[in-house]
């Protein structure tokens, strides 16, 4: 990981800027890293936020107690989302198209971590298609938005940003390939646990590593959340900072990077700084989701 390295300051408090007019959507937004991530932007005073969630009983739940904690009442919007679905993924970006003028900040935050082996609805492994494909197909419905955004931002478009939660995991993913294509729609069970969640998180990197090449006129990073330190459970408000400092911060984001806490680069494994596997995983996933169009 990052050993002898240095972390960038930050502060949610002090380090997220005014975020008047800005629309921001958080995906998981109902708990951990999510709901820590709807709050701290709330405090801000965004235009709206969409807290999307699987479970809507679970999301007005997360949104209370965020209203709560406000000094006053926020814009929050709940999104019904279910990443295992890329049904309810078209209609969660239609309703976003539908509703919204621009999207400032795109949070891939939500995912599932060492899950048995199963199938999402449409037959991928689940932790693929949960925390990388279903990502993948919002990010592909809503970069129209995201690019209308970009200009309407300008000179200051790179503030525009897609953030995607992967994990130092990614070093679990299957050796030498990387991705391992054949296992895509099956339940991989011969990946074990976290050669699965590997798999996907390293997906997120590439995927991040190769978009960013696309669109290049605003910010599209990979992150680690610092989840525990010296083998002690972080609390939430610590583990999130990675991820908002790359989404608010004016210097030291690399568009295509991947980041560890905080705001260290460099540390993806080879596999996740391949050029061609990147491009590979790009076009496979081009492929899978072409029928899926607004």
């Amino acid at each position: 990981m990052n050993i002898g390295k240095k972390s960038v300051p930050f502060k949610a408090d002090r380090d997220i800027p005014p975020l008047d007019g800005k629309v921001i959507l958080v995906t998981g937004g109902n708990i951990g890293l999510g709901k820590q991530c709807v709050l701290e932007y709330a405090k801000h005073n965004p235009a709206k936020i969409y807290l999307a969630a699987r479970t809507p009983s679970k999301a007005q739940a997360a949104l209370d107690e965020i209203q709560k904690a406000l000094p006053r009442p926020a814009n929050i919007v709940l999104l019904d989302l279910d990443l295992a679905s890329l049904d309810s993924v078209k209609k969660a970006a239609s309703t976003v198209l539908a509703e919204s003028e621009r999207l400032d900040i795109l949070m891939l935050n939500a995912g599932i971590m060492a899950a048995p082996p199963s199938l999402t609805k449409d037959g991928y492994e689940l932790q693929f298609g949960t925390n990388y494909l279903g990502h993948a197909l919002l990010a592909k419905l809503l970069t129209p938005l995201l690019e209308k955004t970009a200009l309407l931002a300008l000179p200051d478009s790179e503030d525009v940003r897609i953030i995607t939660l992967s994990s130092h995991g990614h070093m679990y993913a299957p050796k030498p390939d990387g991705i391992r294509y054949e296992t895509l729609r099956t339940p991989a069970d011969s990946l074990g646990a976290y050669g699965r969640y590997g798999q996907s998180k390293l997906a997120a990197i590439l995927w991040a590593r190769h978009a960013a090449t696309l669109y290049p006129q605003f910010t599209i990073a990979a992150i680690h959340p610092e989840l525990a330190a010296n083998k002690v459970v972080v609390p939430v408000e610590q583990g999130v900072r990675n991820q908002l400092w790359a989404s608010v911060a004016k210097e030291g984001v690399t568009s295509g990077g991947y980041y560890e806490p905080v705001g260290i680069g460099g540390t993806a494994t080879e596999l996740g700084k391949d050029e061609k596997l990147a491009q590979r995983l790009w076009e496979w996933t081009e492929e899978e989701l072409k029928g899926y169009t607004l």
